[in-house]
C-alpha cells in the first residue's frame, strides 16, 4: 500500500508541535496560580467562551493530525505490511489510552488506606514502568530490551492490582474518563482509519469532519439520550468532536504538503485560507445551537479551536519554511523531539517530590505576576529536564 504522500520532515510540524508542549505545560502549571486574568484561566464549562487556554488541547490534537501522513506514508517506505502499519496504529493507541486511564485514576478517587501506599508512590512507579515500555532504546540487546518491556508490562499490571477507590476501597481502576492521552488516543485511532481509507481526497476528508460533528450533534439529541439503545451513541460524541479537530490537521497538511511542486505556494497559501474560512463560518453557523465550551467539546469550540490552529501554522509555515527564518526554532526543539515525555515529567517530578516529602515551591510563587513568572521559568526547565534525559538515552516513543 502507498500512501501519496511527501516523505521527510517538516521544520514549522516540529516548531508547532514544541510550541504547543511548552505552552500545555505552562498552562496547567499555570492552572495552579491564584489571582491571575481570566483569559490566563480555562471558561466554565457553560459560559459560551473560550480563551488561548482553551485552544492548548485543541492545537495538539491539530498537530497529531498534520503529523499523520507523515508519520504513516513513512512507515510504508520504510516496508511495513498492511498488517504492521495497523498493529503500530493500534499499539499506539492502546499506549494513549493505558496512559491515559493510569494519570486519570491517579488524580482522584483512589483509597491510599486500602492500597497500603500513598498515591504518590504508586504514580512515582507507574511513570518508571512507563519509561521501561515505552522508551526508544537503542544500543541494548534485543533481550535486555525484551526484559525491560516485559518488567515494565508486570509492573504496570501489579500497579492495577494494587489500586482501590471509593470510600469503602473495593473500587477497582475505571475510566471516569480517558485524560489528555487517552482522548488524544481515540481521535487518533479513527482519523488514522479515515484518512487510510480516502488518503489524499480532501473532499472526503472534509465530509468526514462534516460527519464528525453530525454524530456530536446527534449524540446530543434527546431522543438518542433517552434511548437505551443508541445511549452510547452520546457516550462516544465527545470522541467524534475531537477527531474532527485532528482531521482538520490531516486537511491542512495535504494542502500545504501533498504532491510537493503540482502547486504554487500562493496557491496553497489560498486554499488553506479558504479551509480556515469554511472552519469560522460553520462554527457562527452552530454557535446558536451549540455554546464555544471546552469541557462539553462542542462543534463550535472545535471549528473555531481548528480555524486559530490554521492561522497560528501558516504563519510559522510562512515564516519558517517560506522565509527561512528558523534559527530561533532550536528553542523548541526539545519538546518537539520528545512531546510525550515533556508532557510527563511534571508529573514524575510531583510525586517523586511528594514521595521525599520536598516543597516544589515557595508559596509566594503561587499568585500573581511571580507566579506567571514561575510558570513559564517551570515550562522551560520542564522542556530542557527532558533534553537530559534524552541524553541519558530516556525517550518516549509511541
Amino acid at each position: 500500500m502507498q500512501l501519496p504522500f511527501s516523505a521527510g520532515r517538516v521544520l514549522s510540524i516540529d516548531a508547532f508541535r514544541g510550541i504547543t508542549i511548552l505552552v500545555m505545560v505552562f498552562v496547567n502549571e499555570l492552572a495552579g496560580i491564584r489571582a491571575i486574568p481570566q483569559w490566563m484561566k480555562h471558561v466554565a464549562a457553560d459560559a459560551d467562551a473560550m480563551t488561548f487556554v482553551d485552544v492548548v488541547f485543541p492545537a495538539f490534537l491539530f498537530i497529531v493530525g498534520m503529523s499523520v501522513p507523515f508519520a504513516l506514508n513513512n512507515r510504508v517506505q520504510r516496508g511495513d505490511s498492511f498488517l504492521q502499519l495497523q498493529w503500530h496504529i493500534v499499539w499506539r493507541t492502546a499506549g494513549l489510552l493505558v496512559l491515559g486511564l493510569f494519570m486519570v485514576n491517579g488524580e482522584g478517587g483512589y483509597n491510599e488506606k486500602a492500597m497500603g501506599i500513598s498515591i504518590h508512590l504508586w504514580l512515582l512507579l507507574f511513570y518508571i514502568c512507563t519509561v521501561l515500555i515505552w522508551n526508544a532504546y537503542s544500543a541494548q540487546k534485543r533481550i535486555w530490551v525484551y526484559f525491560l518491556r516485559i518488567t515494565g508490562i508486570t509492573g504496570l499490571i501489579a500497579l492495577v492490582f494494587i489500586y482501590r477507590g471509593g470510600e469503602d476501597g473495593t473500587a477497582s481502576m475505571q475510566p471516569r474518563w480517558w485524560g489528555i492521552l487517552g482522548l488524544i488516543g481515540w481521535a487518533y485511532f479513527f482519523s488514522c482509519l479515515f484518512f487510510q481509507l480516502f488518503r489524499k481526497n480532501i473532499f472526503a476528508m472534509l465530509a468526514m469532519i462534516a460527519f464528525c460533528i453530525g454524530f456530536y450533534i446527534m449524540g446530543q439529541s434527546s431522543f438518542v439520550q433517552n434511548n437505551n439503545g443508541l445511549r452510547w451513541i452520546s457516550s462516544q460524541a465527545g470522541n467524534a468532536a475531537h477527531t474532527s479537530i485532528v482531521l482538520c490537521g490531516i486537511v491542512l497538511s495535504l494542502i500545504y504538503f501533498n504532491e510537493p511542486g503540482k502547486k504554487t505556494a500562493t496557491r496553497r497559501f489560498v486554499e488553506a485560507g479558504i479551509f480556515t474560512l469554511l472552519l469560522f463560518a460553520a462554527g457562527y453557523v452552530l454557535r446558536p445551537y451549540f455554546k464555544i465550551s471546552k469541557i462539553h467539546a462542542t462543534p463550535t469550540w472545535c471549528l473555531y479551536s481548528a480555524g486559530i490552529c490554521c492561522i497560528a501554522f501558516s504563519v510559522l509555515y510562512w515564516l519558517i519554511d517560506i522565509k527561512k527564518k528558523n534559527r530561533w526554532t532550536h528553542f523548541f526543539k526539545p519538546a518537539a523531539a520528545n512531546p510525550l515525555l515533556t508532557y510527563i515529567i511534571p508529573g514524575i517530578w510531583y510525586a517523586l517530590f511528594s514521595v521525599l516529602q520536598i516543597t516544589l515551591f515557595p508559596s509566594s510563587l503561587r499568585f500573581g505576576l511571580p507566579g506567571f513568572f514561575w510558570a513559564v521559568f517551570y515550562a522551560v526547565a520542564v522542556m530542557y529536564i527532558a533534553k537530559g534525559l534524552n541524553r541519558l538515552n530516556i525517550k518516549l516513543q509511541l
